[in-house]
């Protein structure tokens, strides 16, 4: 099994070699650590008794994942999760303790999906960036170029090469606006516990204040500047639908300009 990329019947044919990566498992796995990592600074930060040489250990094992291993746990113990934490427990023996304490699967499962979907757009816009670019050149250098043009998909009258393509220009300028809204308002989870009270953490650290401070820590860590005030186990799924609105009007949005060349 290739764990470097992103596997479907369709992602051969046509996802880009960087998307394919950022959706593997092993981009998927190592950002668990990370969030892992994330987790024990800000306890540690806040007064539980967990080390540097701890974080240190989880930090060196990033990348060193035995996939062998976590088939075998999973297949014991029902649960992708408790088997990736079995197994960094292995490689961090210092550190087993105190990975993934006081937390709930969908902090590593949703904090993840939150942070792939956003250095996917933050893609998608550089490359988005690049078409506007050269189809802004291609509208200059075909300005006088006399065409047809058309309405209602009909034939009408001559326009230019350069002005058509600037039609086209302009909805990909609108879709870069709207990318960059969806961009803006992205959201981590955080760290909520089962139900979103946040109450393994209470337990844990026994200062209301202290509580209220760990979702904001973990987003900096992870490059965040937001997360969700409420929640339950997961974040909401209106992200997801967000996300999928904006790519799926951008998709038709091509598939129109299409029919128009």
């Amino acid at each position: 099994m290739e764990n470097d990329k992103y596997v479907t019947p369709l992602s051969g044919r046509y996802a880009s070699e960087e998307m394919n990566a950022l959706w593997s498992n092993n981009s998927k796995y190592t950002t668990w650590r990370q969030l892992w990592i994330a987790l024990a600074e800000t306890e540690k930060e806040l007064g539980i008794d967990i080390t540097d040489e701890q974080i240190q250990e989880m930090k060196d094992n990033v990348s060193n994942i035995d996939y062998d291993i976590v088939a075998q746990r999973e297949k014991e113990c029902r649960h992708d999760v408790m088997a990736h934490v079995y197994e960094f427990g292995l490689k961090c023996p210092k550190a087993k303790p105190i990975i993934h304490l006081g937390a709930t699967s969908c902090f590593v499962t949703d904090n993840t999906d939150v942070i792939l979907m956003t250095r996917a757009l933050a893609l998608i816009k550089e490359k988005l960036i690049v078409v506007i670019k050269n189809l802004k050149e291609f509208a200059l250098k075909n300005k006088a170029i006399t065409c047809l043009g058309y309405t209602h998909f009909q034939p009408a009258q001559l326009t230019t090469v350069g002005k058509r393509a600037t039609l086209w220009l302009q909805d990909l300028l609108e879709d870069l606006e709207e990318l960059e809204f969806v961009e803006e308002h992205m959201k981590l989870l955080g760290c909520k516990g089962t139900t979103g009270t946040q109450e393994s953490f209470m337990k844990l650290l026994k200062d209301e204040e202290k509580v209220k401070q760990v979702d904001s820590k973990i987003a900096e860590k992870m490059g965040f500047k937001k997360v969700y005030s409420v929640s339950g186990q997961t974040y909401t799924r209106k992200l997801d639908t967000r996300v999928l609105h904006l790519l799926a009007r951008n998709s038709s949005e091509v598939a129109q300009n299409l029919q128009m060349i």
